[in-house]
């Protein structure tokens, strides 16, 4: 493996906060950001969203900005965004169907043929420093005929679980209001990208890369943000970061990236870039808009320039709608999932008004997927009921009572009350 600096940045915190300070003081490149911006963000406290904005809920376009079916009995629809619902999920097995597996745009899905497409790698941090221009390219059967790699994984967005803090907690925060339902554990195939750069000629000196989707740029507040880019170290990208041509063992579908896409196991759903076009390798730190002006935790308990979104947290769901029915007297089985951006869960608990059960695990868990879990519940009394599900992961870290409260609304990981009623 080629020694390079900056090795260990496999920690986005870690990386986040060696890159803010480079950033400061002058050593990284953001194309088309403003320095003055960021400094503004840092010394703003309270005007930090003055300063950046809020990423806000997406607004839908006169064409469908989604390819596949919406059914509503499978998704809800927020703009350019589809949620799953959790009811769906039940009795599906392990992964996440396809056909209902949540959509997380910042524009609308492009069309794309994989006969014509390449991935495009440039900049100083590779062999002869090729660029844009000229870059290294590889063909969808150029990446076909490398050795393959097939991993279970959770992909999920920052903002999952965000319409709690409000409908919970009573605290407005900007962004999509999705419920629980951004996220899918998914049979992910493809080229380990440390293959593809050491194929393209990666350098000692690389220290970060810089992929970049083919969706079309977004554009907030009449200000044209260019095409969905996020930066990884180079340490990660060599660690475990696949270039994904499958899921679930067929070719990627349009909305979730066709013809390839990243997965970028543990770090937050936005690394995961989909329909990606160009990789910049670089030897000088690099950031973006979607790691310095978003996914940032802001608000009065973090610092002035906010924390970098980073791996997600302890969450549960049940597989059943809001507001659903149970006979009195008859026995039921609940049934859900938990999961962590640490690892494996330990356990689960359940409580349906008369204390914390511990649920009865349901099949293996993958390392980096998610955990089914069941448990019995016979309701004496018709009326009005709440069901909360608590995890606690291989860290032992358990879910909170309350979230604190963030501007944006990511990372929302508290017990969260599911109303039933019982007839």
């Amino acid at each position: 493996m080629v020694a390079m600096t900056g090795t260990g940045l496999t920690d986005e915190a870690t990386y986040d906060r060696t890159r803010l300070a480079q950033w400061r003081a002058g050593q990284a490149r953001g194309d088309g950001m403003s320095r003055r911006g960021l400094l503004r963000l840092a010394a703003g406290g309270s005007l930090a969203l003055t300063a950046f904005g809020a990423l806000p809920a997406a607004t839908a376009s006169a064409a469908s900005p989604i390819v596949k079916p919406l059914p509503p009995e499978l998704f809800e629809v927020y703009g350019t965004n589809a949620e799953t619902r959790w009811e769906a999920l039940s009795g599906q097995g392990y992964l996440t169907p396809v056909d209902r597996f949540f959509v997380r745009n910042h524009t609308s899905t492009p069309s794309i043929d994989a006969g014509t497409w390449s991935l495009k790698l440039f900049g100083t941090g590779l062999r002869g420093a090729p660029t844009a221009d000229r870059p290294v390219e590889f063909t969808y059967a150029d990446l076909l005929r490398l050795p393959s790699e097939a991993i279970t994984a959770a992909i999920e967005c920052a903002g999952n679980g965000r319409s709690h803090f409000t409908g919970q907690q009573g605290q407005t925060v900007a962004g999509t209001a999705w419920k629980l339902g951004a996220i899918g554990v998914a049979r992910w195939c493809g080229v380990r990208l440390s293959t593809v750069l050491a194929k393209a000629g990666l350098t000692r000196h690389a220290v970060d890369v810089l992929p970049e989707g083919l969706d079309a740029d977004y554009v907030t507040g009449g200000v044209n943000l260019g095409k969905v880019r996020r930066p990884l170290p180079v340490a990660k990208a060599l660690q475990d970061v696949l270039l994904a041509y499958e899921m679930n063992g067929r070719p990627l579908p349009p909305d979730h990236g066709h013809p390839v896409r990243l997965v970028v196991p543990s770090w937050v759903g936005i690394s995961s870039i989909k329909w990606l076009g160009r990789i910049e390798v670089s030897e000088t730190p690099l950031v973006s808009p979607w790691n310095t002006q978003y996914y940032r935790l802001l608000g009065p308990g973090y610092p002035a320039e906010g924390t970098v979104v980073t791996r997600q947290v302890v969450k549960s769901a049940f597989e059943l709608p809001w507001n659903a029915e149970f006979t009195a007297g008859g026995r039921h089985v609940l049934s859900g999932r938990s999961w962590s951006g640490n690892g494996r869960i330990r356990r689960v608990e359940v409580s349906t008004g008369d204390g914390w059960r511990r649920a009865r695990f349901v099949g293996a868990a993958a390392d980096r997927g998610w955990q089914r879990w069941e448990i019995p519940w016979r309701p004496s009394t018709s009326g009005s009921h709440t069901l909360r599900a608590r995890a606690t992961d291989i860290i032992g870290v358990t879910q909170p009572d309350v979230t604190p409260h963030n501007t944006q609304g990511y990372l929302f990981d508290a017990v969260v009350r599911h109303p039933v009623r019982v007839v």
